[in-house]
């Protein structure tokens, strides 16, 4: 079935009638957003993207005016404050209320705001005839928002957390009359305008509600009922009514809306609230008078200059004029941009949901509570994840490296609201936290625990966003993860065409091992299962003889790579010395861009055409590129170079702050011409001192110095599983997204090891736990997780998404390939040790297995 044929713009005006603004969308996008051609931009719940007009009429202003702190009272100062309070009056413009309702404090993003209220509400613990104070929550909330019981538990104040369906359940009855409606015991009530997690619009009538003790769990406990909305999901692509849902604190992120600023947030307050508000700390600007010999401090009479601590952000501020005005200009405003986006997403739930693989199975697991119908009740947000045709479900991970290939930007993981991702995926308590032990935290790449995932994919629109940008994902999900031929649940579409609304929508896992998807028995973690390519191109499962005995085998060393330069190319050597951090010079450089930020190939794939050598006889780092005449470094550490006007510098890698020595104005020149953007060489401060990440039971005695490398200090691949990888690529050689052949030297290339092997069968590496080549042994520190960079041809810098696919295929989404080392002795203590090519390997495995019983 051709793609072309089932995703077209006719396709989406069945399902949705908006689309556009009044002015011709792919000239705006074309005038506005020239940067985003060829990415196809997905995560606008994450950040939206700036408008360039916006940004220019912000650099006009700011170089047309001269802006002085509001905190002095000269005519640059003064025009600092009016424009501000300006921006203050047209923030609440925007949510149609005024001044006299509410007060904007500006913080630096939405989660300080949600801190200022845990701060400074005014909690009451249980004493003599009152109750404590509840903080009160959705479970479907950011932990922003579930943070706030950190700050209200230690001052004796109860927790609840509410499931969505109570509050609900509650709404359906008649509001419970009480007869302590005397009681004045403050509690809060926090609940998101829209789940960060699956785009759901909670019912706005909820603060009113909860206000009047009209709603669980207000009509239960006595006292004043404060609501909290966060708004920060909903007001990028949605509009909010202040006069219809009066909430008492409402913290927004302006870079949700435009873009642009990053570091700056509000609390809308209202009026009535402020006036309850206690706070301890006070900064400058803030006090009317102070004495600083007494305890003596009377704050400003209005509520912003009481809790804005110091001098505000002002020039941010004064951006966010740009950005209303931007916003209003390219699309007419909130409701129109509210009607394009949710039509983006409800296209692309209803097509995503209708797509089989061509044994009937569907491509996606959709996480909703409803089926798009409306905007009111869903916003521009789709949650899912992939499932193979035997209904199992693909990493995350997996899916996101992919879409990296394609410059497809999704967001993946939980996205900090773990209630969501537990009501969805059918996570217990007790399974997050056994996945805590099983080393799993929020953030990191393992997305799958013992079959079962530990979060999803979400796609979220921006008012920017296109119809070509459905096309483009719902393309990538098709080609790399259907099993052809694809099929169309025709019935589903027609349905959701219609519109009707169906009961029970919201996706849960059924851990029954019945429907042949998640569930797993109970001795299947006893087995080792391995993985070996069928006839016809498909896979089968075999369960691997488990050893009796510790294995001793010999393999060899077949070829030592060296990569001076992070990211760049390598430097194959027939013999080199082993240093305290690793092969000697191997990564000791790296390039940064004009913010000290290291550049990768995933970024710069030209990188890879950047070929450094190592002369030891001329003491210098020799680096060619094409078009280029060549420019050398001297390979000295800094006390050798301790008279130079060499600048010290710090940049991160993995995380890691490092301590590196820059190179110099001339190479720094020859760096941004080839590369064409202000970038800098840099080396690792030979003094500095690296140490690994001590979290593996595989590390040994001592820390371990670590280069400018990942991970570790050596990465082995072995001939033989490329071999075989090898085989699964040409078998899918009639795949369109497959141009040419990989040959094994270019296979080598890509994997960017330092030592690769010849050993007796595939994947055996995975099992070894330690090593020895000529004087030296090695210990095995774990198993390299792969990224998108294998997918750059290490030639041209042309990506693809081979050989990541076929990896990610015949290793059941597990994309790892090669081995992570770190020398752990050697013969004699100060010898200097080479390692030389033909060197032959002996391997310890890791377990003594049993065979499995017949």
């Amino acid at each position: 079935m051709e793609l072309e044929r089932i995703f077209t713009l006719q396709s989406y005006q069945e399902i949705w009638r908006s689309y556009g603004y009044d002015s011709d969308l792919p000239e705006m996008i074309e005038k506005e957003f020239s940067r985003m051609k060829g990415i196809t931009y997905l995560d606008h719940a994450g950040t939206t993207l700036f408008s360039e007009s916006q940004i220019k009429a912000f650099y006009q202003d700011l170089t047309g005016n001269v802006y002085g702190n509001p905190h002095s009272h000269n005519l640059s100062s003064r025009l600092t404050h009016d424009t501000v309070e300006h921006v203050r009056y047209r923030v609440l413009e925007h949510f149609n209320t005024s001044p006299e309702e509410y007060t904007v404090i500006f913080t630096s993003g939405s989660t300080a705001a949600l801190r200022l209220v845990a701060d400074c509400f005014p909690w009451r613990p249980a004493c003599a005839g009152e109750p404590a104070s509840h903080f009160c929550y959705l479970t479907d909330n950011h932990t922003s928002v579930v943070g706030i019981r950190g700050v209200s538990g230690r001052l004796g104040v109860t927790s609840l957390p509410v499931s969505p369906h109570e509050v609900e359940g509650r709404a359906r009855q008649p509001p419970q009359a009480t007869s302590a409606n005397e009681c004045l015991t403050p509690h809060l009530f926090c609940y998101p305008a829209q789940s960060n997690f699956s785009g759901r619009k909670y019912p706005l009538s909820y603060a009113r509600g909860i206000q009047t003790g009209g709603l669980y769990p207000a009509c239960e406990r006595p006292g004043r009922w404060l609501v909290l909305l966060d708004a920060a999901g909903l007001v990028g692509c949605s509009a909010l009514d202040l006069r219809e849902c009066p909430a008492d604190f409402i913290p927004i992120s302006f870079y949700k809306m435009f873009g642009f600023p990053t570091g700056l947030g509000a609390l809308l307050v209202r009026n009535e609230a402020a006036a309850l508000l206690r706070k301890g700390y006070f900064g400058g600007g803030t006090a009317a008078a102070y004495l600083a010999g007494e305890d003596y401090f009377v704050p400003k009479s209005s509520v912003s200059s009481r809790f804005e601590d110091g001098t505000i952000s002002f020039l941010d501020i004064i951006s966010v004029h740009h950005g209303f005005e931007a916003l209003q200009r390219l699309t007419g405003g909130m409701v129109k941009i509210q009607q394009h986006t949710f039509g983006l997403a409800r296209y692309t739930y209803v097509m995503l949901s209708s797509l089989l693989h061509s044994n009937g199975r569907p491509v996606a697991h959709v996480y909703c509570a409803n089926e798009f119908q409306d905007s009111a009740s869903q916003g521009a947000i789709l949650n899912f994840n992939v499932l193979d045709c035997h209904g199992r479900v693909v990493g995350y991970s997996q899916v996101d490296r992919l879409a990296s290939l394609f410059n497809i930007h999704v967001r993946t993981g939980c996205f900090c609201n773990t209630g969501a991702c537990q009501l969805f995926l059918g996570i217990s308590d007790r399974e997050v936290k056994e996945n805590l032990e099983a080393g799993h935290i929020c953030g990191d790449n393992i997305d799958l625990v013992d079959g079962r995932p530990t979060g999803s994919v979400r796609v979220s629109f921006g008012y920017m966003s296109t119809f070509e940008d459905c096309q483009k994902f719902l393309s990538f999900i098709v080609n790399c993860f259907t099993d052809k031929p694809l099929r169309v649940d025709k019935e589903r579409l027609a349905r959701l065409k219609l519109a009707v609304p169906v009961e029970n929508t919201v996706g849960h896992f059924n851990s029954s091992p019945s429907n042949g998807q998640l569930g797993h028995k109970a001795d299947q973690r006893e087995t080792a299962p391995s993985l070996i390519s069928s006839t016809n191109g498909g896979e089968i499962m075999i369960q691997t003889p488990k050893r009796r005995e510790e294995k001793n085998s010999i393999q060899t060393l077949t070829n030592i790579f060296i990569y001076p330069i992070k990211s760049c190319a390598a430097f194959e050597v027939k013999e080199w010395t082993v240093g305290p951090q690793g092969l000697l010079y191997d990564r000791m450089w790296m390039v940064v861009n004009e913010h000290g930020v290291c550049l990768s190939q995933k970024r710069e794939p030209t990188l890879c055409q950047l070929q450094p050598s190592v002369s030891l006889a001329s003491n210098a780092l020799h680096i060619k590129a094409p078009g280029m005449s060549s420019i050398s470094v001297p390979l000295g550490d800094l006390k050798e170079q301790k008279h130079s006007q060499k600048k010290a510098c710090q940049s991160k890698v993995c995380g890691d702050r490092v301590q590196t020595v820059d190179c110099g104005d001339e190479a720094a020149s020859w760096f941004s011409e080839f590369l064409g953007k202000p970038c800098r060489l840099i080396k690792q401060n030979s003094e500095f001192i690296r140490k690994m990440k001590t979290s593996s039971e595989n590390v040994g005695d001592g820390p371990t110095a670590l280069s400018l490398v990942n991970e570790a200090q050596y990465l082995l691949i072995n001939r033989d599983s490329l071999a075989m990888l090898q085989e699964k690529i040409d078998g899918r050689r009639d795949d369109p997204n497959i141009p040419q052949a990989i040959s094994m030297q270019q296979l080598i290339a890509r994997f960017r090891a330092n030592l690769v092997v010849s050993a007796t069968n595939p994947f055996e590496e995975d099992d070894w736990s330690s090593l020895t080549m000529g004087n030296i042994t090695f210990q095995v520190a774990g198993r390299c997780g792969r990224c998108q960079m294998i997918g750059i041809d290490q030639e041209t810098g042309a990506r693809s998404q081979e050989p990541l696919k076929s990896l990610a295929d015949f290793r059941q989404g597990k994309v790892t390939f090669g081995i992570y080392l770190l020398h752990q002795s050697m013969s004699s203590a100060g010898a200097i040790s080479t390692l030389s090519v033909g060197s032959p390997i002996t391997s310890t495995n890791k377990t003594i297995m049993e065979p499995p019983e017949s």
